[in-house]
């Protein structure tokens, strides 16, 4: 019976993938450790073809959340360090002028 409870949770899962609402609500590591199971249960075999494409479906789906996840986060790391960089440089720019 659970199993299939858990087809009916995945199916549910699958059918709202890919919403905006869905990407903001699951974090990173939230995300990460979904996929992981995911994986776990593709990988132990024994589910129908019906709930392996929806299983693989919703693995696409997480894979794509923490993918965007760990771009906005460079991104935001890649701004940090040339907003450091540029004001690095206007500091170094105001003590050259000092100095004359």
């Amino acid at each position: 019976m659970a199993a299939g409870s858990d087809t009916a949770g995945t199916a549910a899962a699958v059918s709202g993938s890919g919403s905006s609402s869905e990407e903001l609500a699951l974090g990173y590591e939230q995300a990460r450790d979904e996929l992981i199971e995911v994986v776990r249960r593709l990988e132990a075999g024994g589910t129908s073809l019906e709930e392996s494409l929806a299983l693989w479906e919703r693995g696409e789906e997480l894979a794509k959340v923490c993918r965007r996840r760990l771009e906005g986060a460079r991104a935001r790391l890649d701004a940090s360090l040339a907003a450091e960089r540029a004001a690095e440089r206007a500091a170094e720019a105001r003590e050259e002028g000092g100095d004359e």
